[in-house]
């Protein structure tokens, strides 16, 4: 068997393992990237972030979800939505994304190399691909293979009326009545969609709230959106089983003895690494019960040649770190220590209806660290860029030092949010106090003016103590 020589190999082909082969390449290195599907792009491509987001969009257009506020809560483009009307809208945005990577790739001369990887020892990797097998030899070597659906023996996936949230676009028809287990970020996504097509949700969660890492305020008030559209809520409940019935109807039997029946159930308990068929042991690795790589600030494993990245290290799992995990890498792979990059600015999307965006500390945080703290408050509904958009119940939030006024966060719910929270980004990066807002003129109207309404509020409450 031929062995092929690389600088680095990449395993994985989403956001980080690309960004990690074009950092690499850009330093003029060798390298190649495995690949175990017919297409590039990971989860985050073909069946996670864009397909979620895309379909997302979909729903609130053909719903006429956001303009139901000023036309009516009868308002719709479309009488009936199917799930191949969203289906069409998906796959189209999938294909052209695949294009545009591999054109991209291509460009930069990464070499693509199809079929699964597995170490041989610390330096091979083995590829079994369609028609023949391969082994790449390389002087560093980048586990990128992203994350699959955990599962459980409680919850008998079977592709039809149990799906995982792989499996959301299978789905022959819309139901009735859906159960979603899981009320982490996919777990909600996906409530808030089919809730707002008019699917009666129950949402199963065994924590007392949702997205325990969010703001509380803002979450509560995601809370009040979902029950606002006739979900129902199942919080600090546990599933004990789930079972088929005879019907075609679906039953999830929780541990507290309730009885929830749907027409379908979506499982999204978290995510565990894709690993299975990588032979870590070969290579000197041993990963977490949940199939995550450990790796120290540098990304690198045990095995100091061998580095990790993206979502199959855990925490936070957004593509958009992901794609700059696997830049920083690439660099301390070949010894560049001079690159940086701020984890404390990384901003969270969560692409709920309404989304959710933030950046920095919230409120519990500053409370457990002791810091004085202030805040500053804007409601859409007082902005007339709200008004005419017709989003009358999102806000943006600034927490910010009570002496100092340093910016410590932005919290925001509602149209915009995951745009909008780059303004704060860019003002926390800088270093810089709420007085900067005060001081900036923003194009009126625009959701951007809520930033220097949330200052003057939050100054005002800031005064009361001088």
């Amino acid at each position: 068997m031929s062995v092929q020589k690389y600088d680095l190999v990449v395993i994985g082909s989403g956001p980080s393992g690309q960004r990690a082969a074009m950092a690499a390449t850009k330093r003029r290195k060798k390298v190649a990237i495995v690949e175990s599907r017919s297409v590039v792009g990971g989860v985050c491509i073909n069946t996670g972030t864009i397909p979620s987001k895309t379909m997302r969009e979909g729903v609130l257009h053909l719903s006429g979800y956001n303009y139901r506020a000023i036309y009516g809560s009868n308002y719709h483009v479309k009488e009936k939505i199917t799930m191949a009307d969203l289906a069409y809208r998906v796959q189209h945005v999938i294909k052209t994304e695949v294009d545009l990577t591999e054109a991209q790739l291509s460009r930069n001369g990464i070499e693509v190399i199809r079929g699964t990887a597995s170490f041989e020892d610390p330096t091979r990797v083995r590829v079994d691909g369609p028609t023949t097998s391969t082994v790449l030899e390389a002087e560093r070597i980048l586990i990128a293979v992203g994350t699959k659906p955990a599962c459980t023996d409680k919850v008998p996936i079977n592709g039809r009326t149990i799906i995982n949230s792989d499996q959301i676009l299978t789905l022959p028809e819309l139901p009735r009545s859906l159960i979603v287990v899981g009320g982490g970020v996919i777990g909600a996504e996906y409530t808030c969609m089919f809730a707002v097509l008019g699917v009666r949700v129950t949402l199963i969660e065994k924590r007392p709230r949702l997205l325990e890492f969010a703001d509380q305020e803002i979450v509560e008030t995601l809370s009040y959106h979902l029950r606002d559209n006739r979900v129902t809520m199942r919080l600090s409940e546990e599933v004990e089983s789930v079972e088929s019935l005879a019907d075609g109807t679906v039953v999830a039997n929780l541990e507290s003895k309730k009885r929830v029946s749907g027409d379908a159930l979506l499982y999204a308990v978290g995510r565990s690494g894709n690993i299975d068929e990588l032979n870590l042991a070969a290579a000197g690795i041993v990963p977490d019960a949940r199939g995550r790589i450990p790796v120290n600030g540098d990304f690198q494993t045990v095995v100091p040649h061998i580095y990790a990245s993206g979502d199959v290290v855990g925490f936070p799992s957004l593509a958009s770190v992901s794609m700059e995990q696997g830049r920083i890498a690439a660099a301390r792979a070949f010894g560049d220590t001079m690159l940086e990059s701020n984890p404390s600015l990384y901003p969270y999307g969560i692409y709920t209806i309404p989304e959710i965006s933030f950046i920095g500390k919230n409120e519990q945080q500053l409370t457990d660290e002791g810091v004085p703290y202030e805040v500053g408050l804007a409601y859409y509904r007082e902005i007339a860029r709200g008004q005419i958009r017709g989003d009358m119940n999102g806000r943006l939030k600034l927490l910010f030092h009570r002496d100092t006024k340093l910016l410590l966060g932005v919290h925001i719910i509602g149209e915009g949010a995951s745009e909008l929270v780059h303004i704060g980004q860019a003002v926390m990066s800088l270093g810089a106090t709420i007085e900067y807002f005060v001081d900036t003129v923003f194009n009126y109207p625009t959701f951007a003016e809520c930033y220097k309404v949330a200052a003057f509020n939050g100054l005002s409450r800031a005064a009361r103590y001088q």
